[in-house]
């Protein structure tokens, strides 16, 4: 028994690989060319990649339940935070937030073949040893966001590696809320740790709930960066508890 598990995972694993490459690379002209004609032609790009996501989702049988995307406002733009436990979040956040998004991302995922160019047209990169390319990433960051487009931020910084609910939040994403005014609205990913761990290539089918919350406005009358940032961190921790 031991020997037929590990075969049908190994031959799952080979299945995803070739899922992931095999249309990635179908839809890869539709996800980068737009990005050569301004910033609002990149809807186009997210329209593919949310397509990638629902085909990667249904031939590779990991399911996504969506839950509270009522409480996303369309033609409202948001600066999404969400907590990050694997490479299998991603998919499911690009099907649930409405219309086109940019991530914030670091540089490292650059270097990844296929996805670093993916990475490069759809994601705001920054090289988070520089003071210089945090500085820039933020600033455009916010240029976006005056322009209705949505951003994308994991506050934590990098996957959860650890036993903690969630790791500490950093001020990025607050910082910007605090600067437009724009309200924050918090997302929680729920058991796509448990089917792709970080850090590892173990990897199985099942099901990831995304919870969306609802709005937190951000005022001037707030009492700076590290109140939101608290009370943004306050709502996720209780938004995962609630699932047990």
């Amino acid at each position: 028994m031991k020997l037929i598990n590990h075969l049908f995972s190994t031959l799952y694993k080979i299945w995803v690989f070739l899922v992931f490459t095999v249309f990635m690379l179908l839809f890869l002209p539709g996800i980068i060319l737009p990005a050569f004609f301004g910033p609002h032609a990149v809807a186009v790009t997210f329209f593919f990649m949310k397509a990638w996501s629902w085909v990667f989702s249904m031939l590779t049988f990991i399911r996504y339940d969506v839950v509270g995307r009522e409480n996303i406002i369309k033609g409202k733009s948001y600066i999404y935070v969400s907590n990050h436990t694997s490479f299998l979040d991603l998919p499911g956040i690009a099907m649930t937030i409405r219309g086109q998004f940019r991530p914030l991302a670091k540089k490292e995922l650059l270097k990844i073949p296929v996805f670093g160019w993916i990475t490069r047209a759809t994601c705001i990169v920054v090289d988070r040893t520089s003071n210089e390319s945090r500085k820039k990433s933020m600033n455009h960051l916010k240029e976006l966001l005056t322009m209705g487009i949505n951003i994308l931020i994991f506050p934590e910084g990098t996957q959860n590696r650890t036993k903690e609910m969630m790791q500490p939040f950093k001020d990025g994403a607050f910082r910007i809320a605090m600067d437009t005014e724009k309200p924050i609205l918090p997302m929680v990913v729920i058991g796509a740790g448990k089917l792709m761990p970080p850090g590892t290539i173990r990897l199985r089918p099942g099901r990831i709930k995304i919870i969306v919350g609802k709005e937190i406005p951000v005022t001037d009358d707030l009492d700076g960066t590290a109140a939101i940032k608290n009370q943004t961190f306050e709502i996720m921790s209780e938004m995962i508890a609630q699932q047990g």
